[in-house]
């Protein structure tokens, strides 16, 4: 396999990502460091708590300081950079582990709505990197393109078998004529904005699809912090606060 290193960001890239919501990149760790996360997302899961879904492993950098190790890496934040400055701040991270046969649908919706009046202004970025390969088959990502100019789309509660969520975005409020399949080998990544409206399929494969999502802002962004809903920290990985002292940083942990 050809393992070519991606790291550089273009302006036309950035002009796409701004239109669009969403871009598909390359690899930005190399294989070496893509199989250990990779042996390491899998011990993990291997001691899930009984009754707990693999796609349900929400900010598992707070138990894991080895996760830092690829949140931090500076081939990362030089890409992210390019997207919403020099001054970053780590925002969130989750593992979605679709296993095969019955892994489990993502409705359509945006993250932004999900996070509710917790930031402010609603600014963040998702890299979506693929553990392992992410196809149509296995349940890949799918973005609308375009959509995250959209704040006014209206949710409805959902009950569907399976689902990872509660609420998704009325058919209504859908165009999925601009639906994009965001296809990826191993290592590779996409990135989406908050509001960009997205899904993913249920697993019905036999083929597991794990992806990491790791979510970053500019340090302008406002965090409440004991006013949401639960805890949840933030790290300021590059540059400057800008919120004038308002934000509450977590120091990175040793990793």
């Amino acid at each position: 396999m050809d393992w070519k290193l991606e790291t550089t960001v273009s302006d036309e890239q950035v002009r796409f990502y701004k239109e669009n919501g969403y871009i598909k990149f390359g690899r930005i760790f190399t294989k070496p460091e893509l199989d250990e996360l990779r042996d390491y997302v899998d011990e993990m899961i291997e001691n899930l708590p009984e009754g707990r879904r693999p796609e349900q492993m929400d900010v598992p950098h707070f138990e894991h300081p080895y996760l830092f190790k690829y949140l931090t890496h500076p081939r990362v934040l030089k890409v992210i950079e390019r997207f919403i400055g020099p001054d970053i701040v780590l925002w969130s991270s989750h593992f979605i582990s679709k296993r095969e046969n019955d892994g489990m649908e993502v409705p359509w919706h945006q993250d932004g709505v999900y996070w509710g009046e917790s930031l402010d202004p609603m600014h963040v970025i998702t890299m979506w990197l693929a553990v392992d390969e992410s196809k149509v088959e296995n349940g890949c990502m799918r973005v609308i393109s375009g959509s995250h100019k959209l704040r006014d789309r209206r949710y409805e509660s959902v009950d569907r078998k399976n689902m990872l969520f509660g609420s998704e975005v009325v058919e209504d409020d859908l165009d999925t004529s601009k639906a994009v399949n965001l296809e990826l080998e191993v290592g590779e990544c996409h990135f989406h904005d908050a509001w960009t409206i997205h899904n993913s399929s249920p697993n019905v494969s036999q083929k597991r699809r794990c992806g990491y999502t790791m979510r970053y802002m500019p340090a302008n962004v406002r965090y409440p912090g004991a006013e949401w809903r639960r805890a949840h920290y933030i790290y300021l990985l590059q540059g400057k606060d800008r919120t004038d002292g308002f934000n509450t940083y977590t120091p990175v942990p040793e990793f």
